[in-house]
């Protein structure tokens, strides 16, 4: 396993909101403090498996992407990225705003928009763009690692270009709950997951907001290491 740290830009919800103790207490993980919320009773009644269920993203901690995983390229460090990342939210912008759902994504569940948002595909756009000189190029182990025999001809060529398929018109917002699910159990789920969801009476949910995550090895989990708030445009 390597012990290069790794960084990616995810949006997080504030901490301490009641969407980031959603996510929190789900997955089993605080991304912000490195704690271990118990799981919601109702979850670990009706799955008791619920533990394995979430064993993947609790790694990650409740979050979206807007720039994958990278390990830093040579000349650039931890402090500057940061910087980079306060500029970046210091420009104005249209901040997006969602109607937050709960979908299977392929083989996982996830919260993702009820509708596309052309200001969000924006702002990962714009992220992926905008960070890419920090990101050292892609080993051949980690560009086998995203398996391209299986990848459109658009998705390769963003992995080769940016480091990452799932980018620009490829990208899909989603806060990621499970790991991947036979088939058979994603009605099951869905379920209790919307149950949980609606407890909230989350209507809209403002992507206002970028993170900066730090994974210190393979073996490690992520962490918060900076929140930045964008400035909407006036």
């Amino acid at each position: 396993m390597s012990n290069v740290p790794r960084y990616a830009i995810y949006y997080l919800p504030p901490p301490g909101s009641p969407l980031d103790r959603f996510g929190s207490t789900l997955l089993g993980y605080d991304v912000f403090t490195g704690a271990e919320p118990p799981f919601p009773d109702a979850m670990t009644r009706a799955v008791p498996d619920w533990a394995d269920v979430t064993r993947e993203p609790r790694k990650y901690g409740f979050h979206a992407t807007l720039k994958a995983p990278i390990a830093l390229a040579a000349g650039q460090s931890e402090a500057e990225l940061l910087w980079a990342c306060a500029t970046f939210a210091e420009t104005p912008r249209a901040i997006p705003v969602i109607a937050p759902v709960i979908r299977s994504i392929g083989s996982f569940i996830a919260l993702v928009p009820a509708t596309p948002c052309d200001d969000l595909m924006q702002l990962a756009s714009d992220c992926v763009i905008s960070f890419d000189t920090f990101r050292a190029p892609l080993t051949p182990e980690d560009r086998a690692r995203r398996k391209p025999a299986l990848l459109s001809p658009r998705q390769v060529q963003y992995l080769d270009h940016w480091g990452y398929p799932y980018v620009i018109e490829e990208f899909r917002f989603h806060m990621t709950l499970t790991g991947s699910l036979d088939r058979a159990r994603h009605d099951e789920l869905l379920g209790l997951l919307r149950a949980q969801l609606d407890a909230l009476r989350l209507e809209t949910l403002a992507i206002d907001r970028i993170a900066v995550c730090r994974q210190d090895s393979a073996a490690d989990r992520f962490r918060s290491i900076g929140q930045f708030q964008l400035r909407p445009m006036l």
